[in-house]
């Protein structure tokens, strides 16, 4: 905890010196009380931005952004340097038959938004070429969205030398290409974005929204302050399962009635654009979770499908 207050102080370097008077006269856990009073204030991240490009995300834990512009068939990897980008190549691409986002399986649409990597598949068909990528589509939102469909990919051209006009909805890229995209990348530490046409880039005042967000919403969820924590939450709410928002608000309206003494810790938290075909200005959040309450404890992943209107943030989707 001490590395994460001198962190967080040196963060705050104009805050420096008062954050050490309280520290003197106070001790650590109002220094504590202080940072966390930060973290929910939107102008703290957008002073804490200011030198930060975030146009692919912001991102704590992962290292790489694959961007697939589906309009133009272009396919860029960027390397996350922190407060940059670098562009590490871009290449063309062959996406599914059909235009626009995949509604249903077999539709041959290639998906919108934002996903993981999950795993490398090797011995397949030869119309894959040498492996595949396999993403995480359908992913919670779609989910909630009754989207179809599974098995999107990124693999490479038949080993056969047929190049094909079109995929059944995955990306495919030169066979060498791809082998080079592999050895660039680390799976695990990877975020793929597919969009229409051109990536409506990420904000600094969005991500500053969102994080400072979260940090009320966490804290409202902490001391089970219900009122507060379902204004984060839109009326259009639905979980992958497609429960709505009234379920949900009455489960949880259960549960905070308890007023159970909770710990909630949030890390590695990843914000990147989620492209969509609803006219929204999403992301996806996604962060590791520490909940130890009486009755649950929980360690794993946190992930949050937003929308950012009237500069509030809405959950459309939780998983």
């Amino acid at each position: 905890m001490f590395k994460i207050v001198v962190f967080l102080i040196l963060a705050l370097s104009l805050n420096a010196k008062e954050l050490m008077d309280i520290y003197r006269m106070e001790g650590i856990k109002a220094v504590e009380q202080e940072l966390e009073k930060n973290l929910r204030d939107v102008n703290f991240w957008k002073k804490y931005l200011e030198k930060r490009n975030v146009e692919y995300g912001y991102y704590e834990y992962n290292k790489y952004v694959i961007l697939a512009e589906k309009e133009n068939k272009e396919l860029s990897i960027f390397e996350n340097l922190e407060d940059d980008y670098k562009l590490i190549s871009k290449e063309k691409m062959i996406i599914g038959e059909n235009s626009g986002d995949k509604l249903l399986e077999g539709d041959k649409k290639t998906p919108e938004g934002s996903y993981d990597l999950l795993q490398k598949k090797t011995g397949l068909d030869q119309f894959y070429g040498p492996f595949a990528l396999v993403t995480s589509y359908p992913n919670s939102f779609d989910q909630s969205l009754n989207k179809k469909g599974h098995g999107i990919w990124i693999h490479g051209m038949p080993l056969n030398g047929d190049r094909e006009s079109f995929t059944q909805g995955c990306l495919a890229i030169d066979n060498e290409r791809l082998k080079s995209l592999d050895s660039n990348i680390n799976l695990k530490k990877t975020v793929l974005i597919t969009s229409h046409n051109e990536l409506k880039k990420a904000t600094k005042d969005d991500i500053a929204i969102i994080l400072s967000s979260i940090y009320k919403w966490k804290d409202a969820w902490k001391y089970s302050n219900i009122e507060e924590y379902l204004s984060f939450y839109s009326k259009d709410f639905k979980r992958a399962d497609r429960s709505d928002f009234n379920t949900f608000s009455n489960q949880k309206r259960q549960i905070f009635a308890k007023n159970e003494n909770k710990t909630i810790n949030l890390f590695n938290i990843d914000i990147s654009p989620y492209p969509n075909s609803l006219d929204k200005t999403m992301y996806r959040v996604l962060m590791d979770e520490e909940y130890v309450s009486p009755s649950v404890q929980f360690y794993g992943k946190k992930e949050l499908f937003v929308e950012v209107s009237n500069n509030k943030l809405q959950i459309l989707t939780e998983d």
